[in-house]
This record gives C-alpha cells, structure tokens and sequence, in this order.
C-alpha cells in the first residue's frame, strides 16, 4: 500500500486518475477493507479513499453520458429529415 499523504495531496492525486485508473484504485481499496485491517484509523483512512475513488469514477461516467446524450442530440435532427 502507498503511503497516506495530506487529503489535499490525495484529491488532487485522484482527480488525475482515469477512470481505468480510479476504478482499479477502488477495486483494490475494498479488497483490503474486506480482508481487515489492522487499526481501525487505517480502516478509516481506506473507506475515505475509496469514497474519493468512488465519486471520481461517477464523474467519468457522468461525463461520458453527457458525450453520448450530446452525439445523440447532434445525431438526432439529421436522422428524421428523410421523411
């Protein structure tokens, strides 16, 4: 495991990470909570990482909803002008 830093180091770490990135973080973050960990601190400090994780995996997948809803929006008036 790497070592803890500042929260603020750890945002700024996690909001770099692709979604690929992030998403195997998270994976290997629940993992190690699910196998137990020695003090309940470093319990803590994984379940806010992975929160971290979480919500930066989310922003991906909202974005790229936005991508698609937007190529359908784009792709949607020329579509219907056959009839």
């Amino acid at each position: 495991m790497t070592v803890m830093t500042g929260a603020s180091e750890q945002a700024a770490d996690i909001q770099e990470m692709t979604f690929e990135q992030a998403r195997d973080e998270l994976v290997r973050v629940v993992a190690e909570l699910e196998q137990g960990t020695p003090t309940l601190e470093h319990s803590l400090a994984l379940w806010e990482r992975g929160e971290a994780l979480a919500a930066r995996c989310e922003e991906w997948l909202l974005g790229a909803k936005r991508r698609l809803d937007a190529a359908r929006s784009a792709a949607a008036p020329t579509a219907g002008r056959g009839s």
